[in-house]
C-alpha cells in the first residue's frame, strides 16, 4: 500500500535571500553609472528597501538581517556615507515590519503598500536626520525626494517576492 505523496516545492535561502541580495547590488553598481538620459541621469532607489520589507513577511530567519546588514554597510561605502547610516534604516525597516509580522500577513496589496509607504518615508527621514547631525548642515530636500520617490516606486518588487515566495514551503505553515 502506498502512502499518498504531497509535492513540496522547497524555497531555500538561496532563491529568497541570496539571489535578490546580489541582484540589488548589481543594480546599486549599475543605476550608478554617469549615464543621462534626455538631460536626466539615472535614479538612484534604496533597493535594499524592498527586501528590508519583504523578507520579514515570507518567512522570519536569522540570515535575512545578517544580509541587510551587508546591504546597508555596502551602501554606506558606495555611497560614501557615514558607516552604518543605512545598515540601522534597514533594520528599523525589518524590524518593525517583523513586530508586525501577524497584522500584515495576509493583508491586501494597498495595505501592504501603505505600510511600505510609510517604513521607507521614516527611514529616509532618519537617515536625513542623522546626515543633517553628522554634517552639521541639511542636505538638499529635492535630493532626498529625487531618491525616495524611486523606492517607494519599488513596492511591486516587493509585492512580488511576497506573493511568489509567501507559500514558497509548505512546512512552515
Amino acid at each position: 500500500m502506498r502512502r499518498g505523496q504531497v509535492a513540496v516545492r522547497v524555497v531555500g535561502p538561496l532563491q529568497w535571500v541570496v539571489y535578490p541580495a546580489l541582484l540589488a547590488i548589481a543594480l546599486t553598481i549599475a543605476l550608478a553609472t554617469p549615464v543621462e538620459l534626455f538631460g536626466l541621469k539615472l535614479p538612484e532607489p534604496v533597493l535594499p528597501m524592498a527586501l528590508a520589507f519583504a523578507w520579514p513577511l515570507i518567512r522570519p530567519s536569522m540570515l535575512a538581517p545578517a544580509v541587510l546588514f551587508g546591504l546597508g554597510l555596502f551602501l554606506d561605502i558606495f555611497w560614501a556615507g557615514p558607516l552604518g547610516l543605512w545598515a540601522l534604516a534597514l533594520m528599523g525597516i525589518y524590524g518593525v515590519v517583523l513586530i508586525s509580522r501577524s497584522f500584515l500577513v495576509g493583508q491586501e496589496t494597498h495595505v501592504l503598500f501603505v505600510w511600505y509607504g510609510l517604513g521607507t518615508v521614516a527611514a529616509f527621514i532618519l537617515t536625513y536626520l542623522i546626515s543633517t547631525l553628522l554634517a552639521g548642515n541639511a542636505p538638499s530636500v529635492l535630493s532626498l525626494l529625487g531618491q525616495v520617490l524611486p523606492t517607494l516606486l519599488l513596492f511591486p518588487i516587493a509585492g512580488r517576492m511576497i506573493e511568489r515566495f509567501d507559500d514558497g514551503d509548505v512546512r512552515f505553515r
